[in-house]
């Protein structure tokens, strides 16, 4: 079992930036994959961006290319999305999901989740 508390979110001014953080425990975090989706108001839920164990893989969804970065620290067991000219648009429930294989962009794919971020951005 991995369980994952996800913290960081708030309201932002449009252009701003946020720093969520995902914070793992249980079992190995290491061999762990880590995705980050959201999910606006009468929206589906998104994917937005995965990091594979090792860090080295990661891949973004494109409308969050070149704006939002994702990066993990084993040795704190936390997983990062760090959020650049935050826009409206990006309003949403941020939520951090894990699975033990390569990263992946289908949330059916993760069994594990935390209980979400809100994040805010006014324009």
């Amino acid at each position: 079992q991995v369980q994952l508390v996800e913290s960081g979110g708030g309201l932002v001014q449009a252009g701003g930036s946020l720093r969520l953080s995902c914070a793992a425990s249980g079992r190995t975090f290491s061999s762990v994959s880590k995705g980050w989706f959201r999910q606006a108001p009468g929206k589906e839920r998104e994917f937005v961006a995965a990091i594979n164990w090792s860090g080295i893989d990661t891949y973004y969804t494109e409308s969050v290319k070149g704006r939002y970065t994702i990066s993990r620290d084993n040795a704190k067991n936390t997983v990062y999305l760090q959020m650049n000219s935050l826009q409206p648009e990006d309003t949403a429930v941020y939520y951090c999901a894990a699975r033990y294989g390569p990263r992946s962009s289908s949330g059916s794919e993760y069994p594990y989740w935390g209980q979400g971020t809100q994040v805010t951005v006014s324009s």
